[in-house]
């Protein structure tokens, strides 16, 4: 169950009681407080409290230039116009807190972003739930040949039951094991401190995580890319539906300059020059190792 019955309570009874405020209100996020987003087999995504939106971002840089920014039209136009050019504070106004239920092993993933403020569920003072992730069969997958921190093709068959046979049998042993040590029935009970250390990594834990949108956008670009692994990629796709719907001009600039851009270099802006010229250009005559020119042919013949 995603969300506990206590955790529901709260939800409900914040929700039941709306309070009138001065402060800046985004329709769209206003939607999504409190609502608990499924992510994976247990996990969710909610929104517990943001600040700003689209027009904090403008006000900000209109203060920050002064009128350098009275050539802009609109809004939009300013929003495009800071994405385009890398300027990161204006979106550093914008904040978001969430809490998010996931794997520990995605949770280890996702901390390495070290520009959030985070609080995590205490395994030393609480007990952990018996949930834990068990990927679908279509997300079983044999090691990459290409990539030695990706995945190929699904297993199948036999192999796919007996994977997932094991992960099941392994998780549940272990649990097993983590309440008899515990447990304080004829016994003292080791420390809950001491006992966690026989979870595995796909044991659910919960965290509040709290981010500006400077940063957010930052890990959203990295895991909502397609080479991400998919048990993160499916929590930054439903933070990135969030986002779309809280600052929906910064969101757009995002797409089309960050997720749908690309960035090259100075060789490569110089083979496509050469190129444009009408010039056959090689990996051999354009100055660029094997691995750039196979990622720079994969932006301009994708």
């Amino acid at each position: 169950m995603p969300l506990t019955p206590e955790q529901q309570a709260e939800i409900d009874t914040l929700r039941s009681q709306p309070q009138e405020t001065l402060r800046t209100v985004a329709p769209g996020m206003e939607r999504h407080l409190y609502t608990a987003h499924p992510v994976l087999d247990h996990g969710f995504v909610r929104v517990v409290d943001y600040m700003g939106d689209d027009a904090a971002i403008c006000q900000a840089a209109r203060v920050s230039y002064g009128k350098g920014t009275k050539s802009v039209s609109n809004d939009e136009g300013l929003i495009r116009y800071l994405m385009r050019h890398w300027h990161s504070t204006p979106f550093e106004m914008c904040e978001v807190k969430l809490h998010v239920k996931l794997p520990v092993f995605v949770a280890r993933q996702w901390i390495r972003h070290r520009t959030a403020n985070v609080n995590e569920y205490s395994a030393r003072y609480s007990i952990l739930d018996r949930e834990f992730y068990i990927p679908a069969p279509d997300a079983l997958a044999a090691q990459s040949t290409t990539n030695n921190q990706g995945r190929g093709e699904a297993l199948q068959g036999d192999e796919a039951q007996r994977v997932l046979r094991i992960l099941q049998d392994d998780a549940m042993r272990c649990y097993d094991h983590y309440e008899q040590m515990i447990s304080e029935d004829g016994q003292q009970g080791l420390a809950r401190e001491l006992a966690r250390m026989n979870l595995p990594a796909n044991v659910y834990t919960q965290w509040y995580w709290k981010v500006d949108l400077h940063n957010l956008l930052h890990f959203l670009r990295l895991r909502a890319d397609a080479h991400a692994q998919y048990e993160i990629r499916v929590y930054a796709d439903a933070i990135c539906a969030i986002v779309a719907d809280w600052v929906p001009a910064a969101y757009k600039a995002f797409e089309d300059y960050r997720m749908g851009g690309a960035t090259l270099s100075s060789s490569a802006l110089d083979c496509v020059r050469r190129m444009l010229k009408g010039e056959e250009v090689t990996q051999e005559s354009s100055g660029m190792s094997k691995g750039e020119w196979r990622e720079f042919m994969g932006v301009i013949e994708p």
